[in-house]
C-alpha cells in the first residue's frame, strides 16, 4: 500500500501477506473515528503516497489532501486517477498552515512527529482552523513519555542526526496542552504500541531479505546498515514501551 505508518493486526506475530489489510485496518479505523462517509469534507494533512485519500474516496468522501512533496503529489494523483477517483480527490502541493476551506473531518497520520516542536501550535491552530461547526479530527501519533520528551529535545540523536532533523515525538501530555490552547478537546485516546513493533520487524525482514533489489536502487552498505539499525532501533523502542502509537479524536472545546 507504500504506507509508512503503523498498521493494525489482529494476531501476533504478524505475517508479511497480512501487512497490506493491516494497514487498511488502521485506515479505516482513523476514518471510522473521523465519521467518514458518503459527502464528507475531508481534509488530510500529510498525503503519503495516497492510499489514505484513496480509501477515504472509495467510501464516497470528497478528499482534500496536503504534501509538500512533489513526488508524493504525482505519485498520489496517478493512483487516484487509475482508481477512477479524480474527482473526489484533490491533491494540493500546499503547507498545512496554508490550507484552505472548512471539513467536516480532519485527518493526519504521524505528521506531528515530523513538524519540529516549535511549529506544534501552528499546526493544532491549522487543525482547529480548517474544522467546520461539529467537526472532528482523527490523528495517528507517535509518542513517549513527557519526560523524555524533554530529555531528547535537549540532546543530539541518531534519529535528530540521521532520519528526521529538526523532528520531536510529542508526550500525551504535549499533544493535550497544545491542542487544548487550539480550542480542542480529546474525545477518544487509543495506544496500539505491540502493533507498531510488529510492522516494523515485517518492514526490515522484507528489507533485508530483498538487498539486492535495494542495492540496485543505488542504495551503498553504509545506508543499508544505516536502515536496517534504525528499522530495529525503532521496533525496540516500542517493544521495550519506551515509545508508543496513538489514535486520538479532536473535537471542538475546551477539556472537562
Amino acid at each position: 500500500t507504500l504506507t509508512y505508518s503503523s498498521a493494525v493486526f489482529t494476531a501476533f506475530p504478524a505475517r508479511f501477506e497480512s501487512l497490506a489489510s493491516a494497514q487498511h485496518r488502521k485506515i479505516d479505523r482513523l476514518l471510522d473515528l473521523a465519521g467518514v462517509g458518503e459527502g464528507t469534507r475531508l481534509l488530510e494533512i500529510g498525503t503519503g503516497w495516497g492510499e489514505l485519500a484513496l480509501r477515504a474516496a472509495a467510501r464516497g468522501a470528497r478528499v482534500t489532501t496536503l504534501t509538500l512533496s512533489a513526488e508524493q503529489a504525482a505519485l498520489a494523483r496517478e493512483r487516484i486517477a487509475a482508481a477512477g477517483l479524480a474527482d473526489r480527490v484533490d491533491v494540493q502541493l500546499r503547507d498545512y498552515r496554508d490550507a484552505e476551506g472548512r471539513y467536516d473531518a480532519v485527518i493526519s497520520v504521524e505528521m506531528i512527529e515530523a513538524v519540529g516542536a516549535e511549529y506544534w501550535p501552528a499546526y493544532f491552530t491549522a487543525l482547529r482552523r480548517a474544522l467546520a461547526p461539529g467537526g472532528r479530527i482523527a490523528l495517528q501519533a507517535i509518542t513517549m513519555g513527557h519526560r523524555q520528551m524533554l530529555h531528547t529535545a535537549a540532546t543530539h540523536t541518531f534519529i535528530s542526526k540521521y532520519v528526521f532533523p529538526g523532528g520531536l515525538i510529542p508526550s500525551r501530555e504535549a499533544i493535550a496542552a497544545h491542542s487544548a490552547a487550539a480550542g480542542l478537546r480529546t474525545a477518544a485516546d487509543d495506544g496500539f504500541g505491540e502493533h507498531y513493533a510488529e510492522t516494523l520487524r515485517l518492514w526490515r525482514e522484507r528489507f533485508t531479505a530483498r538487498r539486492g533489489a535495494v542495492t540496485g536502487l543505488g542504495f551503498d552498505p553504509v545506508f543499508q546498515r544505516m536502515w536496517e539499525f534504525y528499522l530495529a532501533y525503532s521496533e525496540a523502542g516500542f517493544r521495550s514501551r519506551y515509545l508508543d502509537v496513538r489514535q486520538l479524536l479532536l473535537t471542538e472545546g475546551t477539556p472537562r
